[in-house]
């Protein structure tokens, strides 16, 4: 007799288990359920003010730079493609590219901060002949400190004197230490006037007597200044008075009339920090400038129907595309002046460089006028002519307005 099994009996299911409390988040301000970062009824955004510092810093710099992956993507065609992101931005297709502002933002201080570097570092003609320890002699109290600020400037021009000669062509290089040779007798005399003063000084210490007057570098009163009402003007005697300004404001206007004497003078020798003075209000100037030229291209293309802002996307993807070719125009200076001395030949090459990125610039305006706006060459050439010769109007007065700045508060 066979012995028969029984099948196990499968176990039992597990009763199902009740799903988690469904929490709703609601809108502090209306109480609708929220759906997202932002409340679809009222729009109050659910982070506000009341949360760590660090969160806020981070929002800021990512409102202000946002740079992450797509500024790769936005470099390369802002610089080789003229007219692609403005006409993307147009179809719509967006959100691979840094915005036009944060782009415009971004490469104006990266240019400005460049060349404000290398302008401290590099002298107008490209050679250092100052160097950063070479300071006026009017700060210098006593005679080894005069010494050591002659022989500084001296030994930065000896090492241009053998970077001249390496690479450069003999005529040129005979005119340039020609006027190194100028500049060092210049420092000399200057130094040696600082040390007979610095003796006067002395002796009239010496002698209980109050110091002479400094005369060496700085501004006399006498000199260098303006009539106003027939007598020569004084901040404090004799300032420049209008009725219709209240006196802080008049102070403050002879003030810099003051400091903008100073300053001529002394940008006469030296003209480097008045034009890094110039460099760092024009980005301020030029931003002001922006709504101006999107207007005239409003006004040139008027028959196009464009909205304003679309001439402003354009003007900013324009100015980004400038930025970013200065940044790169001075990093090659840079380079170049670097490698100057050890391998002429990539010397030579970054020159050429320089002069295509020079003449890129126009080129590519004009490329992106012509693409952007889709008219014929002839309309094209000649609108881009006229708007160029309105624009360097705008950008000299700019750069007028920068320069009284500069001149007035550095």
């Amino acid at each position: 007799m066979t012995e028969t099994t029984q099948a196990p009996i499968p176990p039992e299911p597990a009763p199902p288990t009740a799903p988690p409390p469904v929490v709703k988040v609601v809108c502090a301000n209306c109480g609708a359920e929220l759906l997202g970062e932002y409340c679809y009824r009222c729009g109050q955004p659910v982070k506000g003010m009341i949360r760590p510092l660090s969160s806020m810093m981070h929002d800021i710099a990512d409102t202000i730079f946002n740079i992450d992956s797509r500024i790769f993507r936005t470099l390369w065609p802002l610089y080789v493609k003229p007219g692609y992101l403005s006409n993307e931005y147009f179809s719509g297709r967006r959100v691979r590219f840094v915005t036009p502002f944060r782009l415009y933002f971004f490469l104006s201080i990266a240019a400005f901060f460049a060349i404000q570097v290398w302008l401290g570092d590099v002298s107008l003609s490209g050679i250092n002949v100052q160097g950063p320890n070479s300071a006026s002699f009017s700060g210098a109290m006593t005679k080894e400190e005069v010494a050591a600020r002659r022989d500084a400037k001296i030994a930065d021009m000896e090492i241009a004197r053998g970077a001249i000669t390496a690479n450069t062509k003999p005529d040129r290089a005979k005119k340039a230490t020609d006027k190194l040779d100028r500049e060092e007798s210049k420092i000399r005399d200057e130094a040696d006037k600082r040390m007979a003063y610095l003796d006067k000084v002395a002796e009239a210490k010496s002698g209980n007597k109050p110091p002479p007057p400094e005369s060496d570098g700085e501004v006399d009163d006498d000199k260098d200044t303006f009539n106003i009402n027939g007598k020569p003007w004084d901040e404090k005697n004799n300032p420049v008075h209008f009725d219709w300004l209240p006196a802080f404001a008049n102070a403050r206007f002879n003030a810099a009339i003051g400091r903008a004497l100073i300053n001529a003078k002394r940008a006469s020798a030296d003209p480097r920090p008045f034009i890094i003075g110039i460099f760092s209000v024009l980005p301020q100037v030029l931003f002001v400038v922006m709504p101006l030229f999107a207007l005239i291209l409003k006004i040139f293309f008027i028959f196009k129907r464009r909205l304003y802002m679309e001439h402003l996307i354009i003007a900013l993807h324009s100015h980004a595309f400038i930025f970013l070719s200065l940044l790169l125009i001075t990093l090659m200076i840079a380079l170049k002046t670097s490698v100057a001395a050890s391998a002429p030949w990539l010397a030579t090459l970054i020159d050429w460089l320089i002069f295509f990125a020079g003449w890129w610039i126009p080129i590519y305006l004009f490329l992106m006028q012509k693409r952007v706006y889709k008219q014929g060459w002839i309309m094209t050439t000649i609108k881009f002519g006229v708007i160029g010769i309105c624009y360097v109007v705008i950008i000299s007065i700019g750069a007028a307005l920068a320069a009284v700045v500069s001149i007035a508060t550095t």
